[in-house]
């Protein structure tokens, strides 16, 4: 490929934007230094995009913003490219062409059927937090500060649930509700976790699996709470 063809970091940008509105030149060397993608360097240093690395931007792009896939799931659909194999598109409806390892959408169906879930193993820093969900840092201090958003127990390290929130806080932004709109959810929330456990307690002594009886009703609650949502709203 002619030298003409490659680009600087600073003419992909414009290239993505319009698709991609939040993307940074933070975030395009972010996801080079996860070796996600690994443009050319010139003999100055300066890094040279081909098209196939700025095709290789765009997929990343996408299956964060419509699959919310995490990093670890789109670099082992990106090794699968580099094999050959045809990956996941993001164009799948509910992600439909993953495999069955990488389908676990952050923001499934509430009102899906049940099916068993992962371990519960993601791991990310508040940087990858940032960089993973899209939110803006301000946003992310607000949700904090408001304990929205809080680290795994003992650990340094934010889980699903926290991933969960940021994109689900990002995604309202763009209708318009905002922290005040957040709070009331969280208020919600904590209002329907003291109903299941009062609820549930007496029976959490006597189950040989408590953690799942929890788990257990605490979906059903949600189920519940989604589809009286909906008649709600489309009454």
């Amino acid at each position: 490929m002619p030298p003409a063809a490659k680009r600087s970091i600073g003419q992909v940008l414009p290239l993505l934007k319009n698709e991609f509105p939040d993307i940074s030149i933070s975030k395009i060397r972010f996801l080079e230094s996860e070796g996600l993608v690994s443009p050319e360097r010139a003999p100055s240093g300066y890094r040279r995009y081909a098209d196939a690395d700025i095709e290789r931007l765009r997929y990343i792009l996408r299956m964060q913003r419509d699959l919310y896939l995490p990093l670890k799931v789109i670099r082992q659909n990106l090794e699968m490219m580099d094999r050959g194999i045809e990956p996941p598109s993001a164009d799948a409806p509910n992600g439909s062409a993953a495999t069955p390892a990488a389908v676990d959408p952050i923001l499934p169906d509430p009102i899906a059927a049940s099916r068993p879930k992962p371990e519960r193993s993601m791991k990310l820093t508040r940087r990858e937090l940032l960089q993973v969900s899209g939110l803006s840092e301000a946003t992310l201090i607000e949700l904090e500060r408001q304990q929205m958003v809080v680290p795994r127990r003992g650990s340094i390290y934010y889980g699903r649930e926290a991933l969960t929130v940021c994109v689900v806080a990002r995604r309202l932004q763009e209708f318009g509700m905002d922290s005040r709109h957040m709070r009331a959810i969280k208020q919600a929330a904590e209002r329907e976790a003291g109903l299941i456990e009062q609820a549930v307690r007496p029976y959490l002594t006597t189950s040989p699996k408590p953690a799942k009886t929890l788990h257990d009703v605490s979906q059903l609650v949600v189920h519940a709470h989604a589809a009286m949502i909906y008649t709600l709203l489309e009454g």
